[in-house]
């Protein structure tokens, strides 16, 4: 195991634990050493310091104990990852360790991880955005009002099409704008606007860290929910300076970036069965015509992918659609509803239902058995009869019942209202409702708005693309598992 200490590995350079001088280890022990601090959110020094007083046989006091770290992993390697759909913005700041952030891209694209950057004003003096883009492979990011992206609200898109923000630097100045709400530049906006997690790795001169608004600011983003790995105790850039202040080295922060995605980013539905069912169903009225509806399945395949990235094994029912079946998947095609629903019986048990094909409301009685000839002045009479409703049908059941049963609601009017209707008619737990009003695009597009209506009251989401749509309901579906025991 690459970064495991034994305590006798580090006692021989050290008699005296106020003598420690971290510069005395050989490469490797300082490459483990640093791992383990960063997992624990220690300088390397107190890392080293509590290895030494737990091998004394010493209880490590209130005073010298860091906040209550994550228990050691049983496998301590830094984790590869190496799947391609990894995506982190990283925001540089402005200060000197900005040069560390280049040789972080390098290494985070290395993994496998794909990597946006955003300048601040004050980076910029420290390194170009040619650098930063020529690592990264990707535009780089630097002002608020960029006519180029702005257009379509470009710092709301980089806030969202993203798994992680990462900020390195995290400056003493980005961490007072990040805990007051302050949005005057493109780095600001983007951290208030997000709803992704945020890992910060400060890096300020010891007096700046240890400044009592400095040591507020932390406490608030701590209370936010950001995540901070070091900093590291060392010598500053000013001569003659030293103390807590170092942004944490490249490897300490892609430890605690790689360990985080893979902790939440793939596996928040393993060992969970998901039926998912998608697209429109077509009923015959002859051999050439049908009834149907504008539905193209995108936001029920959206689901049915981002379950399965999420660990679930996933069915996937759907209508026509002209849409590739999502990777990971095991997908069922069907026609009319009534094969749409035989399908999902089928598929059952499993612990979530999604719901969210276009059903058709009504079929021909009797379709014809070959093409009805038009006859002048005459339409024709279609006897039309109710279609099985598939969601009633499964939230009703009394066995084989999914443990959380969620169905769409497509209106064009009083969205909310009309969605409590079904939700107490239909007996589902959830109903996921959108406006499909033509002038919404939202049938066949790419975006949604959707407002997730429950027993404990309307959600209104924000509009945002289809797929991030489904990566939401996704980790709304795996807390309301964990909640109820799952």
């Amino acid at each position: 195991m690459a970064d495991c200490i034994d305590c006798n590995a580090i006692i021989p350079y050290c008699t005296v634990m106020g003598s420690i001088t971290i510069r005395q280890l050989d490469d490797a022990l300082k490459h483990r050493l640093r791992l383990r601090a960063a997992r624990h959110g220690r300088s390397m020094e107190d890392e080293a310091r509590t290895i030494l007083r737990n091998a004394a046989g010493e209880e490590t006091t209130p005073a010298a104990r860091q906040p209550a770290a994550a228990p050691e992993r049983q496998s301590p390697r830094p984790i590869e990852i190496t799947d391609h759909g990894k995506r982190v913005l990283l925001i540089i700041g402005g200060g000197i360790a900005a040069y560390k952030s280049l040789d972080l891209i390098r290494r985070l694209k290395q993994r496998g991880v794909a990597v946006r950057c955003v300048l601040t004003g004050a980076a910029r003096q420290f390194i170009t955005t040619l650098s930063a883009g020529a690592l990264s492979g990707e535009r780089v990011f630097t002002d608020l009002f960029d006519a180029d992206t702005e257009f379509d609200v470009g710092h709301i898109r980089l806030a969202r099409e993203t798994d992680l923000i990462l900020v390195a630097p995290a400056t003493a100045d980005l961490m007072a704008k990040m805990a007051t709400g302050a949005a005057d530049d493109l780095a600001s906006a983007i951290l208030l606007a997000t709803e992704r997690p945020v890992l910060i790795a400060p890096a300020m001169n010891p007096r700046m860290w240890s400044h009592a608004a400095t040591r507020r600011n932390l406490a608030t983003l701590l209370e936010d929910g950001v995540i901070v790995v070091g900093p590291n105790e060392g010598e500053m850039a000013e001569p003659g300076e030293a103390g807590l202040g170092r942004m944490a080295e490249p490897l300490e922060i892609i430890e605690a970036a790689l360990t985080f995605l893979s902790a939440h980013s793939g596996k928040l539905l393993a060992g969970k069965s998901m039926l998912v069912t998608s697209g429109p169903t077509r009923e015959p009225i002859d051999p050439v015509r049908y009834i149907a509806n504008r539905s193209s399945g995108k936001q029920g395949h959206a689901i049915a992918a981002a379950a399965a990235e999420a660990g679930a094994e996933v069915t996937l029912v759907c209508g026509p659609v002209a849409l590739p079946d999502p990777p990971g998947v095991n997908t069922i095609k069907v026609e009319t509803a009534e094969e749409m629903l035989a399908a999902v019986n089928r598929s059952l048990p499993v612990d979530v239902g999604v719901f969210a094909a276009a059903v058709a409301d009504w079929r021909v009685e009797r379709a014809g058995a070959n093409k009805m000839k038009k006859q002048a002045g005459r339409p024709p009479r279609l006897a039309l009869t109710e279609n099985p409703d598939i969601l009633a049908t499964v939230a009703h059941r009394m066995r084989g019942r999914p443990r959380l049963v969620i169905g769409f609601a497509a209106e064009t009017e009083r969205i909310a209202e009309h969605a409590k209707a079904k939700l107490a008619r239909k007996g589902s737990d959830w109903i996921v409702a959108n406006d499909v009003s033509q002038s919404t695009g939202v049938m066949g597009g790419d975006s949604n708005t959707v407002h997730l209506i429950t027993r404990d009251g309307v959600e209104s989401w924000p509009p945002q693309s289809k797929r991030d749509v489904a990566r939401a309901l996704v980790r709304r579906i795996a807390e309301a598992l964990a909640e109820t025991g799952g």
